[in-house]
């Protein structure tokens, strides 16, 4: 199966910044197909528990969650505000040199350690987080005693990075298997033409 998360990116305010506004309006003339866009990233998860065993989210953790029972009556369905709960769970990242929270160089959300990631997982009784959101060169990260992964899913990121991109493979078993790719050479030929309907 597979299921979409909600990101910091599927926001009006982060499309608009980054292009996504412009390219719709652009292609479609109108605004429809963009508000049409994010009216269904306002329904997205944004989390999703694998077996009961594995956590996964596209930021990271917020110190407003304790529990996951507690994601159940966060107020999703709108644009992500800049602080709280929601917020936390799109923007926040791991960072081995803490072990509680700290507040982000983003601007938004939390950076969070492993002591953090143990009680999560042990109050929950969980075995692993699985999160997107940060650069990987090398497509993923593993950190915290093979306790939280990162995968990231774009390959030469922005066109320059030059990082390849993963996907994490999880079998009936809960085993995890990182499957990485690199970018797709760029195709040089033109591209059809529309012929006119008859």
């Amino acid at each position: 199966r597979i299921h979409l998360l909600r990101g910091n990116h599927e926001s009006r305010n982060i499309t608009r910044t980054y292009g996504f506004y412009a390219e719709c309006h652009a292609k479609y003339g109108s605004a429809c197909v963009w508000r049409a866009f994010t009216d269904v990233f306002d329904c997205l998860a944004l989390a999703v528990i694998i077996d009961d065993s594995i956590f996964c989210v596209h930021g990271g953790l917020s110190p407003s969650i304790t529990h996951v029972d507690q994601l159940r009556v966060l107020d999703r369905f709108g644009e992500i505000p800049h602080e709280g709960a929601v917020a936390d769970l799109v923007w926040s990242d791991p960072d081995g040199d803490v072990t509680g929270f700290a507040r982000s160089q983003r601007g938004a959300g939390y950076t969070f350690g492993a002591r953090v990631v143990d009680r999560f997982l042990h109050t929950n009784g969980m075995a692993h987080i699985l999160r997107a959101h940060q650069l990987c060169m090398e497509g993923f990260l593993v950190l915290f005693n093979d306790r939280l992964s990162t995968v990231w899913s774009a390959p030469n990121y922005c066109y320059r990075c030059g990082n390849v991109a993963s996907i994490l493979h999880v079998d009936p078993y809960l085993k995890r298997d990182f499957v990485t790719f690199d970018a797709a050479p760029e195709s040089r030929a033109p591209a059809p033409q529309p012929t006119p309907d008859n």
